[in-house]
This record gives structure tokens, sequence and C-alpha cells, in this order.
């Protein structure tokens, strides 16, 4: 995989802050912040629920 130079990132920036403008990028890296937030809480507790459900017994169903 390439690896970015300083150069690179610099081109990157700029076409950036043309598209979005200067005001909206610490929106958008807050947006990005919390994205990534709520995607790791999300991993966490899709972990988490396969323990929860081995350690409730199963519930049988009566019939009537």
């Amino acid at each position: 995989m390439p690896h970015l130079g300083f150069q690179e990132l610099m081109v990157i920036l700029l076409i950036v802050i043309v598209i979005f403008g200067a005001n909206k990028i610490p929106q958008l890296g807050k947006g990005l912040g919390e994205g990534i937030k709520n995607f790791k809480a999300a991993m966490r507790s899709g972990e988490e629920e396969p323990d929860r459900k081995e350690k409730e017994p199963e519930k049988k169903q009566e019939k009537v």
C-alpha cells in the first residue's frame, strides 16, 4: 500500500477545503469522530451480547 507524503496530504486538504469550505471542516471532523465512537461502542456491545445469551437460561414455552 502506498504511503502518503506531505505533498499528497496538502493536496487532499486543499481539495477538502475547496469542496466543503473552511467553516465546515470542524463540523465534519466532529461528525466523523462521533461516528467512529458509535461504531466502536456497537462493536463492544456486540461482543458482550453472546455472553449474556449463554448465561440466561432458555425460556420454555408451555403448550396450552
